[in-house]
């Protein structure tokens, strides 16, 4: 089977220049843990909600943490987004996805057109609700 079959579509993305605080708001609005950060149509980065937290968190238990998280909340997506990328394609087989995803200890991969234009999303979930179904 392949990674198409399984893939999440229309992905929200956002750009290089959005805010935490914008990527923060869609992460908890959609429930989501990787955000695909774009250029255009084009992958450049990727955020997960651990990359968000491990930007607050040295912050958390501070005297002025309400003024430092706004500050930090004003930082861009290309600031801290992952800009080494491992991709797949629709046509991408689901166990090469799930060897991927082991081999490099990631928990998403972005599936990408011929042009790295950003065409959905499978996750270790995905994967994983995948083979349950095959052992029915």
């Amino acid at each position: 089977m392949k990674v198409s079959s399984i893939m999440t579509r229309g992905v929200v993305t956002v750009d290089m220049d959005d805010s935490l605080q914008t990527i923060r708001e869609i992460l908890n609005s959609f429930e989501f843990h990787h955000i695909p950060v774009v250029d255009g149509q084009k992958l450049i980065g990727i955020i997960s909600d651990r990359d968000l937290l491990s930007e607050l968190s040295p912050f958390l238990d501070t005297p002025s943490q309400e003024q430092r998280d706004f500050a930090i909340l004003k930082r861009k997506a290309h600031q801290i987004m992952s800009r080494i990328l491992i991709t797949v394609n629709a046509e991408t087989s689901i166990e090469e996805a799930s060897n991927l995803l082991l081999e490099n200890n990631i928990s998403c991969l972005p599936v990408v057109s011929t042009q790295d234009n950003v065409e959905g999303i499978v996750t270790w979930k995905d994967i994983l609700r995948f083979y349950m179904k095959q052992d029915q």
